[in-house]
């Protein structure tokens, strides 16, 4: 018995000391992938006109770290249970996923606000969960570099004229390997940038840690609270010495704290580059009560964003996503998904794939007929919701699944959302005294009725696959890649080129960003001969379809 524990112990600690082993900024890039051509500032700063718009750690039998086992020992007696606050959330800073950060802290639960940590720079400017990480952090990095060759490439063609010298950029996205990958690229260009996590799960530790060894100022950490996560915020944006002149948002949270709480700063930026859907509705928002005083790139809405990093992405990490936290078999499950977008599609064709039975709610009359003709039934929710097993949102709304949904739903029902913002789902009206959550895994909790039905909540609502799982580096490559040039064009646009209004990226640069990643799939493109490209009306170089075009 003894010695059962011992090599129990022993397998323990092998294990944990494996886990701390304008067109014409187009045409020139589009020229270098052809020629070695040299790239200068001027011709990077003429750009282009937009187009205005409205080693994974071995499971064990036992607990596989001290933390996993103290957060375990926090949940209450069964008869004690009863609706847990965001503590929950807040001591649930691990991930069974490969994106779990790694832990070696013996003080993982003091807050990252209470810490005094340097790196090896003697800097102290950051805050993350441990710097300590440093190194497992690189790792991921460098692995995220070999998937994103189309950014590492722009990056090399552009450091040399340092397009983005005096640009301080400040930065709310998911720190993610690949945020780092994009964020480095633009310290490369010559910008200065702070950083922040526009969501509380999606931190990898260990990325945000590399980071703050290498010079950036991040303040983000898995499990962030409500106030943490405002609070970091704040300290990107407010530090002595240093304003920002330009914003990279994904979610819009950073693009509102700015204008509400520093409008001078928010007055005298250069330009806001926003990803999400989200985001970029309040950007519109803004820009139609006149409240919108500087000039804005909608990525979003980029053919490259829209059709690649929505649907692909979103097609292979929601499966991603559901299996690592639930273990679930798709094959004949009923499956409703709220929304047949881009993310909406690319979540249907899995879960389809593997013989899930899925439906769709849509309120486009025109997203719903390509949900019919896809082979999708189209249904109100109130009409399926007894019969479901697991219940998708992705429409960027509000209040999509709500608490009389939640209390007709069957026993087991998987609840999980793909949008951006965690507003979707009615978590809110979950915690009431009469329920019972129980934390069961990291991000996995089953809400218990009175009458001992249980609905299994991912995330508490927020977006599932950064949350819960990862995501591939190449198709976040095409999305980095757009952010990084749309940051350059909005830097380098002479004065008067852009209005206080929300701009789209012009076709040529969506072109561009795809070429950069077809010689990864050894893609040769046929060539428009003169008298083809006459006929066409078309430039030999593209664009080769009008800004109105739907692809």
């Amino acid at each position: 018995m003894t010695e059962a524990i011992k090599d129990g112990k022993l397998e323990v600690k092998q294990a944990s000391k494996e886990v701390k082993e304008s067109e014409n900024v187009a045409e020139k890039y589009s020229a270098m992938t052809v020629k070695n051509t040299d790239m200068n500032v001027e011709e990077l700063s003429a750009a282009f006109t937009a187009v205005p718009t409205h080693k994974s750690v071995k499971k064990q039998i036992q607990f596989a770290n001290q933390e996993d086992k103290q957060e375990f020992s926090k949940f209450p007696t069964k008869a004690g249970r009863r609706s847990l606050s965001r503590s929950i959330s807040q001591s649930s800073t691990d991930s069974y996923s490969s994106a779990a950060s790694y832990t070696d802290s013996s003080d993982d639960e003091t807050s990252p606000r209470e810490k005094n940590q340097v790196n090896s720079k003697g800097n102290s400017d950051f805050c993350v969960k441990n710097i300590k990480q440093t190194e497992f952090g690189r790792r991921e990095i460098e692995i995220a570099e070999q998937d994103m060759s189309a950014l590492m490439a722009l990056r090399k063609r552009a450091q040399g004229e340092k397009p983005l010298a005096g640009a301080k950029i400040v930065g709310c996205t998911h720190i993610t390997a690949q945020t780092a990958v994009l964020v480095e690229t633009l310290v490369a260009l010559g910008a200065q940038c702070r950083w922040t996590a526009c969501n509380i799960y999606s931190t990898q530790n260990e990325v945000a840690a590399a980071l703050a060894e290498s010079g950036v100022a991040v303040f983000a950490w898995k499990g962030e609270s409500e106030d943490d996560f405002w609070w970091c915020i704040d300290r990107c944006v407010n530090t002595e010495g240093w304003q920002a002149n330009m914003i990279l948002d994904d979610g819009g949270d950073l693009t509102h704290w700015v204008y509400k709480k520093y409008p001078n700063v928010f007055k005298k930026a250069q330009g806001i580059v926003e990803e999400s859907v989200t985001g970029v509705h309040r950007l519109y928002q803004l820009s139609k009560a006149g409240k919108l005083c500087v000039p804005a790139m909608n990525v979003n809405d980029s053919v490259t964003k829209q059709k690649f990093d929505n649907l692909y992405c979103c097609r292979e990490s929601i499966l991603d996503g559901l299996k690592r936290t639930t273990d679930v078999m798709f094959g004949g499950k009923q499956v409703v998904v709220c929304g047949y977008g881009e993310v909406g599609k690319g979540c249907c064709m899995a879960l389809k794939a593997l013989g899930a039975i899925v439906c769709i709610t849509e309120i486009d009359p025109i997203c719903a007929l390509q949900a019919c003709m896809d082979g999708f039934r189209v249904v109100k929710l109130n009409e399926v919701i007894r019969q479901m097993d697991m219940v998708i949102t992705c429409t960027g709304n509000k209040n999509v699944v709500t608490r009389e949904h939640l209390d007709r739903m069957k026993n087991g029902c998987i609840v999980c959302n793909m949008g951006h913002s965690n507003t979707e789902i009615d978590v809110a009206s979950l915690r009431t005294p009469e329920l019972t959550w129980e934390r069961v895994r990291s991000q996995v909790d089953h809400v218990i009725w009175p009458d001992g039905k249980r609905v299994i909540l991912l995330a508490e609502g927020r977006l599932l696959n950064l949350s819960c799982s990862t995501v591939p580096s190449f198709v976040l490559s095409i999305t980095a890649t757009t952010q990084a040039l749309a940051l350059i064009e909005l830097y380098n646009a002479p004065e008067g080129r852009y209005k206080q209004d929300v701009y789209l990226l012009p076709k040529k640069m969506d072109e561009y960003v795809a070429s950069l990643h077809l010689p990864n799939f050894d893609a040769h493109l046929t060539e428009l001969s003169d008298e083809q490209a006459k006929y066409m009306g078309l430039n030999k170089n593209g664009p080769f379809k009008p800004n109105y075009y739907r692809y």
